[in-house]
């Protein structure tokens, strides 16, 4: 008996020891490719600038090769810009910092949020109701990466509603966690990709990174809250996001 629970400590020190090792190989790994994403920034940024230079130039041409050129040019910058947008949202999942946290009023945080989609969402025939509740406690949060997070899911719900259709943001409270749920009236999303949507560069979208939900599942995670998503085919889906009101600040 007591071989038995001499073997099961070695073996639980020997899984604790690995598990250490994979844990600092995974953060040495993210650091070079955090750092590799930086290098491919910087001449991303000097070819955006000559393209725009030169797409410039291109314009003042006449005849038929100078509009083919410009066109060229237009399909490069765009592609430049789209693996810019890529590298950045790369950067916001890889990178783990330090919450910087603040008592805030969740509702005034959604509100700054919705008020910037709007003029875009509008523009796309989508409604936006909000339902708050008005007695939120304040909750401890840092402001921006939560409004990034909120952003992306909200980002998800327009790109979903491609003809129209409402977004409901609503907020309420339960102990010791806020709740806030986020609605659309898209398709739904399919029974056999939904437990995929936060894997990291799943998408279904042409444009899409497959970053947006991972990198807003992390942040709501380091905040110690969580997400979930339902979904129904032909009538829409929720994510419905709890962070607790009182996070420590250590």
């Amino acid at each position: 008996m007591a071989f038995f629970y001499v073997r099961r400590a070695i073996d639980k020190t020997k899984n604790l020891e690995i598990r250490a090792i994979n844990s600092e190989r995974l953060a040495f790994v993210g650091t070079l490719a955090g750092g590799l994403a930086h290098e491919i920034k910087n001449p991303l940024s000097t070819l955006n600038i000559n393209l725009q230079l030169l797409k410039e130039e291109l314009q003042s041409m006449t005849g038929e090769n100078g509009k083919r050129a410009y066109t060229k040019t237009q399909v490069l910058q765009k592609e430049v810009q789209r693996l810019d947008e890529i590298l950045n949202d790369f950067l916001r999942f890889a990178k783990g910092q330090e919450l910087e946290l603040k008592d805030h009023d969740m509702n005034e945080i959604l509100d700054e949020v919705v008020d910037f989609v709007t003029p875009e969402i509008k523009q796309k025939k989508i409604l936006i109701l909000k339902s708050y509740d008005a007695n939120l406690p304040l909750c401890r949060i840092d402001s921006n990466l939560i409004k990034q997070a909120i952003l992306n899911i909200i980002i998800n719900a327009e790109q979903a509603m491609e003809n129209g259709g409402e977004l409901m943001v609503r907020t309420s409270r339960d102990k010791k966690y806020i709740q806030i749920d986020i609605t659309d009236t898209g398709p739904g999303i399919p029974k056999d990709i939904i437990d995929k949507i936060f894997q990291v560069y799943f998408s279904t979208k042409k444009t899409g990174t497959g970053l947006g939900l991972p990198t807003a599942k992390r942040i709501i995670e380091d905040h110690r809250g969580t997400i979930l998503v339902q979904s129904e085919e032909g009538k829409g889906t929720n994510f419905s996001i709890t962070l607790p009101t009182n996070l420590p600040l250590n």
